[in-house]
């Protein structure tokens, strides 16, 4: 069982909105499918099970209608590594029952959504800011959200009231334990982004040295998290016509969560987040300028390739650098991102 609490006089409803759902989740492509038609599906999904407001979808939808990459991947060469109805089986109840929290719930405010704090001197209702459960969109059972560039990673938070995620929250979020901003800005003062970023990576790594190789789930173990499938064959690492978001339903690995409750922060899709290079950067203090781009996570293919180092504490460099808000932020098929949002 997870470690949510569950919502039993909720039963019968959540397992009918779990088959309905189930109806409108794109099926592995056969050509048959658009990118919009897929897209159309994903709004219905994400309204009915997270109750969005019509004006909220009508931001997200604004967003979506000014890429023409934006979505779960390419309907004509993307293979899903794994169907909503086969991720179902593995789960002994209605996904969208079974992922409830009552609790996280009060706190958060709303349904799929994890308290982050640090459990040594805290409990959950001491938390001042929540993450997204799952990925974008945050709806068990759908694929994640790919293809999607930094900025608008943020303007999607921002369309549902939320915020991209912080360096340090997404780490806390994966180890397990929120601690306070490690940020070494004195160190950087008047550099540029690319050695700031280098500087301060050093620092921090160095710092944090002793919980290499700690994942989300601690030691990392094969087939506990949606890290099985393959790579399209042909891909040469960014192509759309050539590489497909070969993703898992959400959830599809109950086991794949960290002592938090954060599920899917290792595997299926790597994770757009914020780097602050100074304290006017920091998403978590309110800043709307935002700092760099950093990509956060592993991904669909991290049991048989490993192309570079990774842990629940690790900062990356500065792969496709930029400012988080350039509209020329990197994009790719295995890229997404989840939201994060403050509250009282």
């Amino acid at each position: 069982m997870p470690l949510s609490h569950r919502l039993r006089p909720l039963a019968l409803s959540a397992a009918l909105l779990a088959a309905a759902l189930l109806s409108l989740a794109p099926a592995a492509p056969t050509g048959a499918q658009t990118l919009a038609e897929n897209n159309e599906r994903l709004f219905a999904q994400m309204q009915e099970a997270r109750d969005l407001s019509d004006e909220t979808m009508a931001r997200i939808r604004e967003i979506f209608a000014g890429s023409q990459f934006l979505g779960q991947g390419n309907p004509d060469v993307t293979r899903y590594a794994m169907t909503p109805e086969e991720a179902q089986a593995r789960l002994p109840a209605p996904a969208l029952e079974y992922y409830r929290n009552a609790r996280y719930e009060r706190i958060c405010g709303q349904p799929y959504e994890v308290p982050l704090y640090d459990p040594e001197t805290q409990e959950p209702e001491d938390a001042t800011v929540c993450v997204q459960m799952f990925e974008y969109p945050n709806v068990p059972l759908a694929y994640p959200v790919v293809w999607v560039t930094a900025r608008e990673a943020a303007l999607l938070c921002a369309a549902e009231g939320a915020r991209i995620g912080d360096a340090h929250e997404w780490e806390g979020a994966a180890a397990g334990q929120l601690l306070a901003p490690d940020y070494p800005f004195d160190r950087v003062r008047g550099m540029g982004m690319r050695d700031a970023v280098r500087t301060m990576r050093a620092w921090h790594n160095q710092h944090w040295a002793h919980a290499r190789g700690q994942y989300s789930i601690g030691d990392w173990q094969p087939g506990v998290c949606a890290t099985g499938s393959s790579k399209s064959p042909g891909c040469d690492g960014g192509n759309w016509r050539r590489c497909g978001s070969n993703t898992y339903p959400a959830g599809a690995f109950p086991q794949c969560h960290s002592p938090l409750g954060v599920y899917d922060i290792d595997g299926n899709a790597a994770e757009h987040m914020n780097l602050p290079l100074n304290e006017g950067q920091m998403a978590s203090l309110g800043s709307a300028e935002l700092g760099v781009t950093e990509m956060k996570g592993s991904w669909f293919v991290w049991d048989e390739i490993r192309a570079h180092e990774h842990w629940a504490r690790w900062r990356a460099p500065f792969w496709h650098g930029s400012r988080v808000m350039d509209p020329r932020s990197h994009r790719n098929y295995h890229l997404g991102f989840r939201c994060f949002r403050d509250i009282d």
